[in-house]
């Protein structure tokens, strides 16, 4: 598998895009990396997760899988942290799932009209 060069300034796009995540709100990987401007490159907001310094203190519990669920193995530690998270802020899970229509974060109207094909 080929890898794609990492386009300049990809951290600090995802960092500022989960960053920006409202408190009681959950975004997935991949609209993440939409909004950092990286469409279809939802691995590397994992990765980028996944290896940030904890002293960005990102609200890293926010993000979550396309399906709705948390990506930790159920029951393991960082599972239990990020859902205990989630919940002290108001999210509701059903049967292991945030429903996304509910408390998933969206572009706002004007984002979606400026990413119109031209």
């Amino acid at each position: 598998m080929k890898r794609r060069a990492l386009p300049p300034n990809a951290l600090e796009r995802i960092y500022a895009a989960i960053r920006a995540v409202p408190r009681g709100r959950v975004a997935t990987y991949g609209l993440i990396a939409e909004r950092a401007g990286l469409p279809r490159r939802a691995r590397l907001v994992g990765h980028a997760l996944r290896h940030a310094p904890r002293r960005l203190r990102l609200p890293w519990h926010r993000i979550i899988n396309a399906q709705g669920r948390i990506s930790f193995p159920r029951g393991s530690e960082p599972y239990v942290e990020q859902r205990r998270r989630l919940e002290a802020e108001g999210v509701r899970f059903v049967r292991g799932r945030v429903k996304l229509a509910q408390f998933g974060w969206q572009l706002t109207l004007d984002e979606l009209l400026w990413k119109l094909p031209g």
